[in-house]
């Protein structure tokens, strides 16, 4: 197994708009970042994932980028960004950049070209087609949209958009647009960041003759076509293997089979990857679907590549909202899918806020969203006639919104994430779930990320330790070992409202154990070794076994 400083890694996505509002405008900013960074060294993280601060006109919070070399005027300016990548890296961590070159912002200067003309030099930096039959050119639909095209007066033409049609996606068959991307990322390079994760990755490659769609609601056809590969190694070849960083692909639709020629050591392409096996396709906590999933990666990628490991971002409500219990067992649910996280194999990310167990949020009405998938979705599903209040229940528990409200810092008015009016309105529970009381909790959520973090630093058995599942076929316990030659340490998790028991294996029941760490804290006696173990509603274990 070769080791690498990126595989040991612990990442924190700051989501800025949501973050820490430092000028009172009542959007999260850089100068907010710099002022909460040692509250996310305290934490003991190794990487800051960024999201999107490039200039845009924020028609989806920054992924519809008009002017890559840029700082967003909401974000900030140049002059903070280079302040952030320096107490970054004083403070010892690292700093990834989201980057999106799947597409620009149709206010891109590229696609204003590209639009004026159809014998610009740039027109074919972006797809355009001819209609069919007096309509689009074939029937398929967006991420955020009924149609991946959008018809464009000017020119008499059709461009291709895989998300809002002011997203036109850019044509990665035109080299000279190619090495444009390539410049612009040694750009960020050479200022010193430290990686990327990079958006929507695998919609790079189209095909080439835009064929009908069977079932266009099955969008899987805008991912994973020929010729992607080829563009991701010739972009590792062309500038990654120049530095020592980190790169995260986000790969929608994506098994182990394909996922390993993303991340495959001897294929040059990127570092590790976003799947949403489970994100996506498992809408609620599926226990058997979630172990089997684990399995399946790790069968497909151990000793050739890196996984990563996450149940929420900005994209996706909050974990112990979606996958927990954020009711009675909030905290002890919060702590248990963080075990579960930190001791998998691959990378585990946090997102910002989950450490002190932030909850999703369900709004009243359509206008206190801002998510342009769900106000989309929202206005297509009302216009065949179905009802607007029944429409709005059925988007509310995947709306990208639930995850997107104000970081809590204290009970304070907004949670003292702004001075002002915030862009989007604060979780009501800040006054009881917000970091000022857990950083100050010995027995927090917070105190308890901070010591699966260190353990990760001290215990390499996290990271390189090989993964068994001792529980496949149980419905509610998770119980597995990571073995690192003479060192095995074994997690147990119930995730179950109820206590479950779990009689250990032959061969385990007699051996001595050393607990390591424990959600219910001081409160785990220390057995003789027993057949038979039983667990409390959420409750986590990790042991040393003798």
């Amino acid at each position: 197994m070769k080791k690498a400083w990126w595989k040991e890694s612990v990442v924190y996505q700051v989501y800025w708009r949501s973050f820490y509002d430092s000028d009172g405008d009542g959007y999260g900013d850089l100068e907010g970042v710099i002022h909460k960074l040692d509250y996310i060294q305290q934490l003991g993280v190794d990487v800051i994932w960024l999201n999107p601060v490039y200039g845009s006109p924020d028609k989806d919070n920054g992924y519809d980028i008009s002017d890559y070399n840029i700082i967003m005027e909401k974000a900030g300016t140049m002059e903070a960004w280079e302040k952030l990548l320096e107490e970054v890296h004083r403070r010892g961590m690292k700093l990834i950049m989201d980057l999106v070159v799947n597409h620009t912002s149709d206010q891109h200067p590229w696609f204003l070209e590209s639009r004026s003309s159809t014998h610009n030099p740039k027109r074919d930096w972006y797809i355009w087609r001819d209609g069919k039959n007096g309509k689009a050119p074939n029937n398929w639909r967006s991420y955020f949209s009924p149609s991946t095209w959008e018809w464009d007066e000017l020119t008499g033409q059709y461009y291709f958009h895989s998300f809002a049609v002011e997203q036109p996606d850019l044509n990665w068959e035109n080299a000279e647009l190619r090495e444009e991307i390539y410049k612009m990322m040694r750009y960020w390079l050479d200022k010193g960041i430290d990686g990327f994760r990079l958006d929507a990755i695998a919609l790079l490659a189209k095909p080439k003759d835009f064929p009908d769609a069977e079932n266009p609601q099955d969008i899987r056809y805008l991912t994973n076509n020929p010729g992607l590969h080829t563009f991701l190694q010739e972009m590792n070849a062309r500038v990654f293997k120049d530095y020592d960083i980190l790169t995260v692909g986000e790969a929608a639709f994506v098994g182990p089979e394909e996922g390993l020629k993303y991340v495959a050591e001897d294929r040059h392409e990127l570092h590790t990857l976003f799947h949403f096996e489970v994100c996506d396709e498992m809408p609620d906590w599926d226990m058997l679907r979630f172990k089997s999933i684990q399995r399946r990666w790790y069968e497909g990628l151990w000793g050739r590549g890196w996984n990563s490991q996450f149940l929420n971002n900005h994209d996706h409500t909050r974990q112990v909202t979606r996958y927990g219990n954020d009711g009675q067992y909030r905290v002890e649910s919060a702590k248990l899918l963080a075990t579960m996280l930190h001791t998998l194999p691959g990378i585990p990310y946090i997102y910002q806020g989950e450490e002190i167990g932030m909850t999703g949020v369900e709004f009243p009405a359509i206008e206190d969203y801002d998510d342009i998938a769900m106000k989309n979705k929202y206005a297509e599903e009302v216009g065949k006639g179905r009802d607007p209040a029944e429409v709005l229940q059925s988007l509310k528990a995947l709306s990208r919104d639930n995850s997107r409200t104000p970081m809590q810092w204290d009970d304070s008015e907004h949670a003292g994430f702004t001075k002002g009016t915030p862009w989007i309105k604060v979780n009501p529970n800040y006054k009881e779930i917000n970091a000022r009381r857990d950083v100050n909790d010995p027995h927090s959520i917070y105190t308890y990320y901070q010591k699966l973090i260190s353990l990760r630093k001290h215990h390499e058995v996290m990271v390189y330790g090989e993964y068994e599942d001792l529980t496949p076929h149980d419905e509610h316990l998770y119980v597995y070992t990571r073995r690192l030659e003479d060192i095995t340490w074994l997690v147990m998790l119930n995730h179950s409202d109820r206590p479950h028991s779990f009689a250990w294996p032959a061969g385990y029941e007699m051996r001595s154990r050393q607990l390591i760490l424990a959600n219910y804290g001081d409160d785990v006696k220390e057995e003789e070794p027993l057949p038979v173990v039983t667990l409390r509603p959420h409750e986590a274990r990790i042991y040393q076994i003798g």
